[in-house]
Order: C-alpha cells, then sequence, then structure tokens
C-alpha cells in the first residue's frame, strides 16, 4: 500500500508539471485588443462637368427686332451749291446703313437754305440739294419711288441768320444750308403718306428769330 501511494504521488505530480506550461502561458497572455472604432468615409467632392472639346457652347440667341421708329439724319451744304462734301458723304453713308433703309421704308428728304438769297432762289437750291442726296440713295439701291422730295426754301431755319448788328451769322447760316432726312419704319409703308410743304410748315417749331 506504501508502494502504491507513492506511486499515485508519483504520477499527480507528474500531471500538475505536465499541466504548469499551459497554465503559465494561459496567465500570461495579453489582452486582446479593443475592436477599431468606425471612420466616417468622406465622399468625393462635386467636380464641375467638363468642357467638351468636340463641340462649342452656343452663343446665346439675340432676336433681331425690327425698328419702330424712323430713321432721321441731316446733311450739310456748303454756301451757294449742291456739292457733296466729305462730311455729307459720311452721314448719307449712316442712311444707307441704316435698318430702315434696307428694309425699304419710305423716305422723305426736306431741302433747306439759309435766308442769303431770294425766295426763289432758295427754293430751286433747296431742291436741288435734296436732288443730289436722292440721286446717291438710288445708287445705293433705293427705289426713286420710295423717295419723295419736297424743297422748304429758308422757310425753316434753325438758327438765326443774321446777328444782332444785321451782320450775316455764318454759323447760324451753315446750319440753315441741310437736307433732312427721314425714312419711315418699313411696317409703316402702307400708312404713311408724304407731307406737303404746308404740313411740314404747320407741324414744325417756331422760325428761330432772325436778329
Amino acid at each position: 500500500m506504501k508502494t502504491t501511494g507513492n506511486v499515485m504521488r508519483n504520477a499527480g505530480k507528474l500531471a500538475l508539471v505536465a499541466t504548469a506550461p499551459a497554465m503559465l502561458l494561459a496567465g500570461c497572455k495579453p489582452p486582446a485588443e479593443p475592436d477599431p472604432e468606425p471612420t466616417e468615409t468622406a465622399l468625393p467632392e462635386a467636380t464641375e462637368s467638363p468642357i467638351s472639346i468636340l463641340r462649342e457652347t452656343p452663343e446665346p440667341i439675340v432676336e433681331d427686332l425690327l425698328p419702330t421708329e424712323p430713321f432721321e439724319q441731316t446733311i450739310p451744304f456748303a454756301d451757294g451749291g449742291a456739292d457733296i462734301s466729305e462730311e455729307a458723304a459720311e452721314k448719307i453713308k449712316s442712311v444707307i446703313e441704316s435698318k430702315q433703309f434696307k428694309l425699304g421704308g419710305a423716305i422723305t428728304l426736306w431741302g433747306h437754305t439759309d435766308s442769303s438769297g431770294n425766295d426763289e432762289a432758295n427754293l430751286r437750291a433747296s431742291k436741288r440739294r435734296a436732288e443730289a442726296v436722292a440721286a446717291l440713295l438710288e445708287e445705293a439701291g433705293a427705289d426713286p419711288e420710295r423717295i419723295t422730295i419736297i424743297a422748304m426754301g429758308e422757310m425753316l431755319a434753325i438758327a438765326p441768320n443774321a446777328k444782332l448788328d444785321g451782320t450775316p451769322d455764318e454759323e447760324g447760316r451753315a446750319k440753315n444750308r441741310r437736307v433732312e432726312v427721314s425714312i419711315s419704319p418699313p411696317e409703316q409703308d402702307d400708312e404713311e403718306t408724304a407731307k406737303t410743304p404746308d404740313d411740314v410748315a404747320s407741324d414744325a417749331p417756331a422760325e428761330a428769330p432772325a436778329t
């Protein structure tokens, strides 16, 4: 029995020795690391749509409206004649380039003079000046049927023809020697009629005083 007890004690010691390393390893195991915290995923920033290199960006459409008002211009003339000066030619060019002219609006030309001649001579001179302008407009393509010429002579001065002391006012007279151009909008062609000298005189502002 003594021998058997010793054997059993020895067997128990061996079992303890065999399990000791496992127990030590279990006691020395490092603590488990905590799960990582969830992180927010950044969304990609919105970017502008790329510009196509195959197709140009269309430009905005601007509606080209028809004119609703008459085109008006004043053509200057030198003393005693109907020659077209360089300044007059530039102003006639602006008439030809106007939309009203290109679209076929009715054209009215009023010829004017200063007061240096008699009434009959001034009427003839004012008519020649209006005819000189009409000829250039016809060369630019205007149908003669579109053009109405009205000779006014010295009746509608827009500046004084004489100074206070009675001497000629050359600056004022230069302003009075002119042809006034008016081109109606095309939509008014069928409704408008050419004005007579009496109509023009009644509608015109009061004549500047000759001093």
